[in-house]
């Protein structure tokens, strides 16, 4: 890793991102992405290390509270969290000025910060959300090979429930060919079910590929799944948007199930809901349990 002194931390959405980079190694990764220039090898974390000084001015000036996002583009729990511990700075931050947060990742170690976690929900409204995509162990060590399983995050989900704390997953990507099936899909939808989840983000099932991300993705399917690189190339070519086969039934099923469960699965509303900053203390959630 390498580390760096940020000009700026939040976005105009309040979104900030503390480190550039991944090492979790999801053969998918769309931050690989040659559009966001990410000029270092991927695995090089680039460390903001002035992001704390840099998002506690940024919150004193805010005339309003609202919410604060991370990790959309990058896991703020990877492996160098554990030595760093830049996340876990940004979210005393947070909780100090009474600020509100939506946090995204896959690893178990953000429940080294529940305490933070449950102090920030109980000021004012703490949302974690965690990415599933592969319901079969071994499968899902192949295709994120280096965060924790699948089994381990819906562990953490029923944590996160037990806390109070609303959870949202994220429900993509889902590969042609490899985990779009319904056996998966239902998998994932019964953790769900079990945890409680507020809500589901999902886009389809399918993928995108991009450059940058495709030439590394394709390498993966090299290493894992020998032959399908060209019965991607025969169907998709060079297309972003690669769509399931199975989209149609397997959309069919999620929606249902959603419904049945009461969780909700509109984007519009889950992305409304990610970015609203409560009027009182507590006020969404008192309807989640």
């Amino acid at each position: 890793m390498h580390f760096v002194d940020a000009k700026g931390i939040l976005s105009a959405q309040n979104g900030m991102n503390l480190y550039r980079g991944c090492t979790h190694g999801c053969i998918y990764c769309d931050s690989r992405s040659r559009c966001y220039q990410i000029n270092h090898a991927f695995e090089d974390i680039e460390v903001k290390q002035n992001a704390p000084q840099l998002l506690e001015k940024a919150l004193r000036s805010k005339r309003k509270k609202c919410m604060i996002g991370t990790g959309a583009m990058c896991d703020p729990y990877m492996h160098c969290e554990e030595e760093l511990r830049l996340t876990g700075k940004c979210l005393e931050l947070i909780d100090r000025y009474g600020f509100g947060l939506a946090i995204q990742t896959k690893s178990d170690r953000i429940l080294r910060d529940l305490a933070l976690l449950k102090s920030i929900n109980a000021k004012a409204k703490c949302v974690v959300q965690m990415t599933l995509t592969t319901y079969d162990e071994e499968l899902c060590r192949i295709l994120e090979p280096d965060v924790c399983t699948t089994k381990r995050r819906f562990e953490v989900l029923q944590i996160m429930k037990e806390n109070g704390i609303p959870t949202v997953v994220w429900l993509s990507p889902i590969l042609p060919f490899i985990n779009d099936t319904r056996e998966n899909l239902e998998g994932i939808l019964d953790y769900c079910i079990q945890a409680r989840v507020y809500g589901i983000i999902n886009f389809g099932m399918g993928m995108t590929l991009r450059e940058g991300d495709r030439e590394y993705y394709y390498g993966a399917l090299d290493r894992h799944f020998p032959g399908l690189r060209r019965k991607y190339h025969q169907k998709y070519g060079f297309a972003y948007e690669i769509a399931s086969d199975n989209n149609k039934e397997l959309m069919a099923l999620f929606y249902a199930r959603c419904r049945e469960h009461h969780i909700v699965c509109d984007t519009g509303r889950l992305f409304a809901y990610l970015h609203e900053f409560p009027e009182s203390p507590g006020y969404e959630q008192l309807s989640l349990f």
